[in-house]
């Protein structure tokens, strides 16, 4: 069996380990998927995803030099689904995030975003501030007498 990086294929699960499960690929070929790369969801125990035996398509993610293979069962799922449409509500911004008023298609320099971050960030704390102030008693949190 070839084996080629980014290659989705169908293996049987041989064993499972606390920290990931080995899967046959056929030809004596053997890879490890790694917990972290079994679901989306976060895994706890192994056997609450897989069993022995079971049938798996796996993404296989590098072949080291000394063979071992490294398999996905996730970014399989994932390579197999249809890229999702986005729903709900547009951005606050209208849609035009990081253009500004720009026409469309011109995106802005990183100076811009830079400047338009720091003006923003710049608002939001003078509003905490004057948010803090009248807590205080409006006078910056400085007792009466003192500079």
């Amino acid at each position: 069996m070839q084996l080629e990086v980014g290659k989705i294929v169908e293996g049987k699960v041989t064993g499972i380990t606390k920290f990931g499960a080995f899967v046959e690929l056929g030809d004596g070929v053997t890879g490890m998927v790694h917990i972290s790369e079994v679901s989306n969801e976060y895994v706890k125990e192994i056997k609450d995803h897989l069993q022995e035996n079971q049938m798996v398509k796996v993404k296989i993610l590098s072949v080291s030099d000394d063979g071992k293979v490294s398999l996905s069962i996730k970014r399989a799922l994932d390579d197999q689904r249809p890229p999702m449409k986005r729903r709900g509500a547009p951005p606050r911004n209208g849609g035009n995030f990081g253009r500004g008023n720009r026409r469309s298609n011109e995106p802005l320099t990183f100076e811009d975003m830079l400047s338009k971050f720091k003006q923003t960030s710049d608002e939001k704390m003078g509003d905490l501030k004057r948010s803090m102030d009248s807590r205080r008693g409006g006078n910056g949190g400085r007792r009466s007498g003192s500079k």
